[in-house]
Order: structure tokens, then sequence, then C-alpha cells
């Protein structure tokens, strides 16, 4: 998956539909998120912030929404949603690669 930004932009936020190996959606009910984002080869994070869980928790469906300074900077990132469920385990999606997060210079 490839989700794109312009420069500086807020909108729209970034939603994935999270997928246990069966491809049923996660249930997320007591979990929290975290969605991290770094460049692509880099090892820092430019993202580390909590996500919001979209209702019902049962549809797995987990949200980033943007600050001004998680795109200010033109790159191609990789991101991931943690969750940490009620039972204190943790799960990241995907589990198989990243979500390809490209940030393109604007005009102005």
């Amino acid at each position: 998956m490839t989700f794109n930004m312009k420069q500086n932009d807020t909108a729209p936020s970034i939603r994935a539909n999270l997928k246990d190996g069966d491809g049923a959606a996660v249930d997320l009910t007591g979990a929290s998120i975290r969605f991290h984002m770094r460049t692509v080869g880099g090892s820092s994070a430019k993202v580390d912030a909590a996500g919001v869980i979209i209702s019902p928790p049962a549809s797995g469906i987990a949200q980033y929404n943007w600050v001004a300074a998680d795109t200010d900077t033109v790159d191609s990132y990789q991101a991931e949603f943690e969750v940490t469920y009620s039972d204190g385990t943790i799960e990241t999606f995907p589990n198989d690669g990243y979500i390809r997060v490209e940030v393109t210079d604007d005009i102005t």
C-alpha cells in the first residue's frame, strides 16, 4: 500500500484495515494504537504517536491524524501501526513489510 501526501498537508488521515492471517478483521476492543513512520532506510522515527481506533473496535480499523511536522519534509517513508492489546501483548501491522508513505513537494 502506498499513501501519497503533499508537503505540509494534514489531511486526509491515514487508515488501515488490520487483519489477521486468515483475513478477518482484528478486534481492537480495549486496545491502544501507535503509528510509527521513518524515512526509507532510516533508523530514527519521524513519527511515533498515538493513533485512534475507528468505531466499532471489532472492525479492526486504525487511523492516524497527521500534524504539520509529520509532513514537513519531502521524502519516502515506511510506516506501521502498532497495537497493544488489553492483555499487554503487542502486534504490528503490516507484519510482512511496511506501509509506504510518499510526501511530495508542493508548489508553494
